[in-house]
């Protein structure tokens, strides 16, 4: 009888401070987590600026605009005749650029001087053809980043698409 009153005891005992300290070792948990979300971010931005200077780096971006004479399969993307990426699109996708999405299709590196990107659209034209187009834009490397934009753009006076490709430094 005394063992199972002591047992009775420290049970409820044990209850009673279990949760006195359990409050100070939640926040504490919050904080390392607060912690580790915020040294995960600035690892991400060190392993980016590490990987991809300024002096060599390169981003080219995607954008729709309408996409009544194209409907978009895949996009294949070389650099200086080195291809560098290729993409398939889900009906989802499509659909996000139709809507004014960007897509972020290369980020990498490019030596300095003078570099060519081209860009090679494959999908669905006017009358439901198969359609495959490629642009190319020459551009001067600096000490700055570049930026490509390639935009597949109705043009209506012709009844085509109209793949264009613009470089900011």
């Amino acid at each position: 009888m005394q063992r199972t009153a002591l047992i009775i005891a420290l049970a409820a005992l044990f209850m009673v401070s279990v949760p006195a300290f359990a409050e100070p070792l939640d926040n504490e948990m919050e904080d390392v987590k607060k912690a580790l979300l915020d040294l995960k971010r600035d690892l991400v931005i060190l392993e980016e600026d590490l990987l991809f200077p300024a002096s060599t780096q390169v981003a080219v971006f995607l954008s729709m605009d309408v996409g009544e004479f194209f409907h978009l399969d895949s996009v294949s993307l070389k650099i200086n005749g080195k291809e560098v990426t290729h993409h398939l699109y889900t009906d989802k996708q499509i659909d996000a650029l139709y809507r004014g999405g960007v897509q972020r299709l290369f980020i990498g590196n490019a030596k300095q001087g003078s570099n060519r990107i081209t860009a090679f659209f494959t999908g669905r034209g006017p009358n439901g053809r198969d359609y495959r187009r490629a642009t190319t834009v020459e551009f001067e490397k600096s000490f700055e980043p570049t930026f490509v934009e390639l935009a597949i753009v109705d043009t209506t006076a012709k009844y085509q698409p109209e793949f264009r490709a613009t470089v900011a430094n």
